[in-house]
């Protein structure tokens, strides 16, 4: 049984959305690329090497071993020395040039040349944890720690309450991107963790930002409206919403927050999974270490005793304390104890009672609190679940289909987007299996959606060798009827060690045609690649990794943020700077493939902005399709042999002869689809085909 729970809400989607859910149909007609094939049995077949050599890489800073398969390291840039040792976070894209953030501030390469990314402009500007945006040519920071200042400086913010304090999005002309002008910026009650701007078809005018703050609530005297109590106490608190900010392109000094949707309201708390065995034996390790610590400082406090008793002194061992005190202070203590009751004479055994209690007390009193452990308190009422998130840790939005995807932390949510200023919950969906649900990216056609579980926040080993495949993986969704079904998990399949900070984060599509594949980061689990075409059975197809940062401890570091942008592939390392890498052909991706992939060029991207995929007709595109025939046996081998004979001489050809080629091609294309075993995919061929004779 999969432990999936979903909760959808009883109205039904507007008539314009579930128009929308019909969109694989749209955009076949639109865009020549439809919907990817789930028909063929024999699945996607690979073989990644054995043993793997991800598994003992060694440890360093820039010289850790380093392992690849099916992608090409093209650069490493190390950050540039402001920014060393802080972290890089996330990226977005604009022209030749990719936007790093960085908990110091941003960073700007320019990579137009993939082998030697050039510093542009390194901007300090100090906030936890500066994720990206781009919008023509503004630039949307977020900013979350209570030490982030208005003026950027890194002096940091001590007071409780300041109004020199910046926590919400910050906003840059980038105009000239080598010297970003601080323009304005929006101050939100919980600030800004992560964010994603929303490009909506039907309003040119403005750009929506969705802010997800998951800190606590600042006090009201520093920002007005500022409440941390539920929504039962007071209706305009800042917990069990978000913000949505409304910024005007023609005066983006006016930007504001137009409203707080409260997309999570009567969400309960999920069902969580306990701890993994590797947990477990950290845990069980660690009582060990506190036990012999614990036996140490006993057996030295019983030495101490022992020697007390050879001098002498009073010695008092009652349970866990252990009190010495010299003679003559012990008499004198006495004597203050007799004299206080108007006593004269020897101390009675009474007296000596009374001055043990005390010495007892007195111990008892200077030891350590104890911590009570953490937990949600449950409501009055005792049985009551206990209230679900009251935030989301980041939104993809895909305008092209009116629908977001929200990874809210104990939930998965699906969003109708069609009023941008005011989203909708359609559907939640909690699992189990997922610790917290971080990120969202849907497939091109909007069929499909994947959420990542970023399972111990980031900062801890989740890719042991024993670790459950389904704690700290991917959860893929086919969308039906404006629900989402769960299909399946997918995890990096290599173990990783104590010493390694792994689990699902952030990463993008890859523009390959009829096919659903992913760039992902695992942060020190490296970089993979993954085709998740078939729901149900996501398959890694390449990869990029290095050892841990250090052999001996914890260091965090490795892939924040890797996404695909017009041909490379762009990594943000949190702690050795910049990667970029390619696409090279192997068994289960043809140089056809990639290169119709490349076609696909893009002036800006956020990744959490989703765009939506359009091929150019090039001869690429169709042999691609035909790649994909011959690998999935979805047209007779002579045929797929005669249509790749037929494409070569039309592009050897010229004019009125080649437009007649192409189109005889088209249709005798169009025939064979009938009975195809992919009759689906060889009309995508067809359609390829009559655009290039077009």
């Amino acid at each position: 049984m999969r432990p999936i729970a979903s909760e959808k809400p009883a109205r039904s989607a507007p008539a314009r959305l579930a128009a929308l859910l019909t969109f694989p149909v749209v955009l076949a007609a639109v865009f020549n690329c439809g919907g990817p094939s789930y028909a063929n049995p024999r699945g996607l077949q690979v073989n990644p090497p054995t043993p793997d050599p991800r598994v003992g890489l060694a440890a360093g800073m820039f010289d850790a071993g380093e392992a690849s398969w099916n992608l090409e390291l093209v650069s490493t840039t190390p950050p540039p020395e402001e920014f060393l040792g802080s972290f890089n976070s996330d990226l977005a894209f604009t022209g030749n040039y990719a936007i790093q953030g960085n908990f110091n501030g941003v960073q700007v390469w320019d990579i137009s040349d993939p082998a030697s990314p050039v510093s542009v402009v390194t901007y300090n500007c100090p906030a936890s944890q500066s994720d990206v945006s781009v919008y023509g040519t503004l630039l949307f920071v977020s900013g979350e720690d209570n030490s982030a200042r208005l003026d950027c400086s890194d002096e940091g913010v001590r007071d409780a309450v300041s109004h020199e304090r910046l926590r919400g999005i910050r906003i840059f002309d980038i105009s000239d991107i080598a010297d970003p002008q601080y323009i304005a910026n929006v101050q939100t009650c919980r600030g800004s963790h992560t964010h994603t701007v929303l490009e909506h078809p039907g309003d040119d005018e403005n750009v929506y930002i969705y802010v997800s703050g998951s800190s606590t609530v600042r006090p009201s005297e520093e920002l007005a409206g500022c409440s941390a109590f539920s929504p039962e106490e007071d209706p305009n608190s800042a917990l069990f919403r978000t913000e949505v900010i409304r910024v005007p392109l023609d005066n983006p000094e006016a930007a504001a927050v137009v409203s707080s949707p409260r997309i999570f309201q009567d969400l309960v708390a999920p069902p969580r999974h306990g701890l993994a065995p590797g947990d477990i034996r950290a845990r069980e390790e660690m009582e060990a270490r506190m036990e012999e610590r614990r036996l140490a400082r006993e057996e030295q406090r019983m030495e101490r005793a022992e020697e007390a008793r050879e001098r002498g002194d009073l010695v008092i061992h009652e349970d866990d304390v252990l009190v010495t005190m010299p003679t003559e202070e012990a008499r004198e203590r006495l004597d203050s104890i007799v004299a206080a009751r108007g006593g004269e004479g020897a101390p009675t055994a009474a007296d000596s009672l009374a001055l043990r209690t005390e010495l007892v007390s007195a111990a008892r009193a200077s030891m350590p609190a104890m911590m009570t452990p953490m937990g949600g308190r449950r409501p009055a009422g005792g049985d009551e679940p206990r209230p679900g998130p009251n935030q989301c840790h980041d939104i993809t939005v895909y305008p092209a289909i009116g629908l977001a995807g929200g990874a809210c932390l104990g939930y998965g949510l699906l969003l109708d987007i069609t009023d941008p200023a005011n989203p909708t919950r359609l559907q939640a969906v909690a699992d189990s299996n997922f610790s917290i649900w971080h990120s969202a990216t849907f497939s091109n056609d909007g069929s499909k959606i994947m959420f990542t579980d970023e399972w111990g926040g980031g900062l801890a080993p989740k890719c042991r060798v024993d670790d459950p495949v389904e704690w700290g993986a991917n959860a893929v969704f086919t969308i039906e009827d404006g629900e989402m079904v769960f299909q399946s998990y997918y995890k990096l399949p290599a173990a990783q060690t104590d010493q390694e900070n792994c689990v699902a984060h952030n990463g993008s599509l890859i523009p390959v045609p009829g096919r659903d594949i992913m760039i992902q980061g695992w942060y020190q689990g490296g970089i993979s690649l993954i085709d998740w075409t078939d729901p149900a059975n996501p398959v890694e197809i390449g990869y990029h990794d290095r050892g841990p940062l250090n052999a001996e401890r914890m260091e965090a570091g490795g892939s924040w943020s890797v996404y695909w942008y017009n041909g490379v592939i762009v990594n943000s390392e949190i702690a050795r700077g910049l990667d970029i890498l390619r696409l090279v052909p192997n068994e289960a991706l043809t140089q056809n493939e990639i290169d119709a992939a490349n076609s696909v060029q893009l002036t800006q991207l956020n990744s959490q902005g989703q765009p939506i995929f359009e091929w150019p007709a090039t001869f690429a595109l169709a042999r691609a399709y035909l790649d994909q025939l011959e690998r999935w046996h979805g047209l007779p081998a002579a045929e797929v042999a005669a249509a790749r004979g037929a494409l070569a001489d039309a592009e050897g050809s010229a004019g009125t002869a080649r437009r007649d080629a192409l189109t005889a091609l088209a249709t005798t294309l169009r025939e064979q689809a009938a009975g195809a075993a992919d009759s689906g995919r060889v009309e995508k061929l067809a359609d390829a085909v009559e655009r290039l004779a077009g």
